[in-house]
């Protein structure tokens, strides 16, 4: 039941308003429609345009922006051997107000411009404006009215929320363009949040509760409203605005809480109860796991290729290690593997540290550290079809086990010998089921192509893997969220959905405002709620593994070598025992509920603050807060923001990302470049250009 998404796409192919290229003039709203303008003067006209907001959103995942600006530079994510947005990783003067091309010292033509986000945010606040000027007089129904202004006003506030979590102060322009505008204002930081928090609060006092009206998992209601609500106010009352923002933290914070408490209860309260059915479990387009009550917003897809529209999904091609290469093609791409080999974001250090390996399930889940062979390259190996053809042990600092071992790329002669035999997931091919036992047959003394680990000898050794032609690393453990086997090219665009707001990030906003109020127990309890969910349960196999490939097994090219290929290249088994060795096999429950917070944290979450140099109370309840964001949100597209809003981003970045320590400087890169493009088309009201000294104030400091 996801008609929103078929009635939504194809309402945006025919019903648009535009907004020309910066270079002329954003504010210049141009029709773009089969249909004449006094289409928007009737009821049909209003509803079919509230309708097309929800294609605004996809726009977010269609290249290579959705991670250049949402997680490169951070303490998550680093770059790997593909340097395509390299700039905002690492921060230098290639980031800046026009954008890099190979001209100017780009890897190539795909770098993210720093006017893609500020264009796009634009074209869906023009199309919000008309509904919220026009609705009044065109809609007499009241419920029907109320229900176009609420979506209006949530993508008017959300496009705003990002424009100014970005770049600070913008441009607001809150009623229809009728002509070109040359010279506009910039409002201030503060102003800008005032707007945002303004719009957000209207859809939530407009939507009509948790009634789904087109198809229940897609549409906006109140709940979501509620989250981006209690999301803006908390960024609101973060250090980011503490410059000019002393008097009304305590109410925004306490008006947080309220909005995530409905957004909580209208939802059950509670969260999916198995992490991997939120991402790991997708087994096709429109399946069951998009329609979770858990999440709270999601960028529709499908398989209609006449919705498509501008963007498609492109995500799934940036977390995963470049395996073909890895692995000297005993492990072949194609659509039966869930992604594409882009190796765009390799985790950190801090990434793989930040988990409990034993008993956080979500590691487990999220990371992919077997791939099987699909192709036999030669036969003196004594390796077969469906063998592990790469192996990625997660172990601590502390394990020695394997310091004699030799690890790599295929290319440089790895082998991987195990004397005591401790390879129960790894015989032939074999399958792993998600509960229950299975009796494997070890392979002592198996060759595998590529072989990789953290640590060796206590050192972390990760990023020295990789193939002899690289000049970063490009063999790592890689994150399977994005993962789709429905493909029906290897690089055709994606089908699934992409979840944008859930409820387990309630949950911890909540959590955050309470630590910021001081109420560490009501923070330890919602915390508490997410942790629990990451425990192993009682009779799970800690050793499967899963991902969206399975969508291949209801993909119509499932069938003869393809099918093959499927099944020996997706072995549905992790290196949980390899990398925890001497842990004895079990299925039973572990346990991660904090007992006292913010003291006494995991040893996990101590070393992190160690590192960080951080104490006190409040410090430490926020960035273990940052910790578990990771641990339950990671690559989920928000942690640069995240960071930027709590100034943590300049200290979490030194500490974890070596790409970006040498040149991330405070007081600039918490916020991005205003693009040239735009602030080269001002006039002044005289027509003449701005002076220098103009534009200058227009552009954020150090850029």
């Amino acid at each position: 039941m996801k008609n929103i998404k078929y009635i939504a796409l194809g309402a945006l192919a025919s019903i648009s308003i535009a907004i020309t290229s910066c270079s002329d003039s954003f504010l210049k709203e141009t029709l773009d429609t089969k249909y004449s303008t006094e289409y928007f003067e009737t009821p049909e006209g209003m509803e079919a345009l509230t309708i097309s907001l929800y294609g605004n959103l996809r726009w977010h995942f269609g290249y290579e922006w959705a991670y250049g600006v949402t997680l490169y530079g951070t303490d998550e994510f680093t770059n790997g051997n593909d340097l395509t947005n390299e700039p905002w990783n690492t921060y230098d003067n290639r980031l800046g107000s026009i954008g890099a091309t190979p001209a100017t010292g780009a890897a190539n033509n795909n770098c993210t411009n720093p006017n893609a986000l500020w264009d796009e945010m634009y074209f869906g606040i023009a199309s919000c404006n008309t509904i919220i000027a026009k609705a009044a007089s065109v809609i007499s129904d009241e419920a029907a009215r109320n229900h176009c202004l609420a979506h209006a006003y949530f993508l008017r506030g959300y496009n705003y929320y990002r424009l100014t979590a970005q770049y600070g102060g913008v441009v607001l322009q809150l009623e229809p363009v009728e002509s070109v505008i040359r010279n506009v204002p910039r409002a201030t930081e503060q102003e800008c949040w005032e707007s945002v928090i303004s719009d957000l609060r209207q859809a939530y006092q407009l939507f009509a509760g948790e009634d789904f009206v087109y198809g229940k998992g897609i549409t906006w209601t109140k709940a979501t409203a509620a989250h981006f609500l209690a999301k803006a106010l908390l960024f609101r009352a973060s250090e980011r605005c503490d410059a000019w923002n002393s008097g009304t933290k305590q109410a925004d914070l306490e008006e947080a809480i309220q909005a995530c408490t409905y957004a909580i209860n209208a939802r059950g309260g509670q969260l999916t109860p198995n992490y991997s059915d939120l991402y790991a479990n997708w087994t096709g387009v429109d399946c069951a796991n998009e329609q979770l009550d858990e999440i709270l917003m999601a960028a529709g897809h499908n398989a209609d290729a006449s919705t498509v529209g501008r963007f498609g999904n492109r995500t799934y091609n940036y977390f995963q290690p470049q395996f073909a290469n890895a692995s000297a093609n005993w492990t072949q791409r194609g659509i039966w593997i869930g992604g594409m080999e882009f190796q765009r974001c390799r985790p950190t250090e801090y990434t793989y540290a930040a988990y409990d390996h034993v008993n956080d399930a979500r590691l487990w889940k999220t990371f992919r550290t077997v791939y099987g062979v699909n192709k036999v390259i030669t036969a003196d190996k004594g390796v077969e079809l469906g063998d592990p053809a790469i192996v990625f042990i997660l172990n601590k600092p502390d394990d020695h086990t394997y310091d004699s071992y030799t690890f790599g790329a295929a290319g440089q002669n790895p082998t991987f010998v195990d004397a005591e035999g401790r390879l129960p997931e790894w015989a032939n091919g074999s399958r792993q089921t998600e509960t229950g036992s299975t009796t494997f047959t070890s392979k002592v003394g198996q060759w595998i192509p590529a072989a990789g680990i953290l640590y060796q000898g206590g050192q972390y050794i990760a990023p020295t893997l990789k193939t002899p032609s690289a000049s970063f690393s490009n063999f790592f453990a890689g994150i399977n969220k994005t993962d789709d086997g429905s493909r029906t090219a290897e690089k055709g665009d994606a089908h699934r959905d992409v979840t944008m707001a859930r409820l387990a990030e309630t949950f911890l906003i909540r959590a955050e405002c309470h630590a910021r109020l001081s109420d560490y127990s009501s923070a330890m309890n919602d915390i508490n709620v997410v942790r629990k969910r990451a425990q192993w349960k009682n009779g799970e196999n800690r050793s499967f593994y899963i991902d969206g490939s399975q969508a291949f097994e209801n993909n119509s090219l499932n069938t003869g070598s393809a099918a093959t290929n499927y099944i020996n290249s997706n072995l549905n088994m992790n290196t949980y025992y390899l990398s925890n060795p001497g842990l004895a096999e079990t299925t039973g429950a572990s346990n991660l509920s904090l007992q006292t917070f913010p003291g006494n944290l995991p040893a996990e979450d101590e070393a992190i603050l160690t590192k960080l140099g951080v104490s006190g109370d409040y410090q430490r309840a926020l960035h273990f807060i940052l910790n578990e964001r990771t641990r339950e949100l990671i690559g989920e597209w928000d942690r640069w923001e995240q960071l930027s809003r709590t100034k943590t981003l300049i200290k979490r970045a030194k500490a974890f990302n070596p790409e970006a320590a040498p040149l991330i400087t405070e007081g600039k890169h918490e916020y991005r470049p205003i693009p040239q493009t735009f602030i080269d088309g001002l006039l002044n009201e005289d027509g003449s250009n701005l002076t220098p000294e103009q534009q200058a104030a227009w552009q954020n400091p150090g850029y």
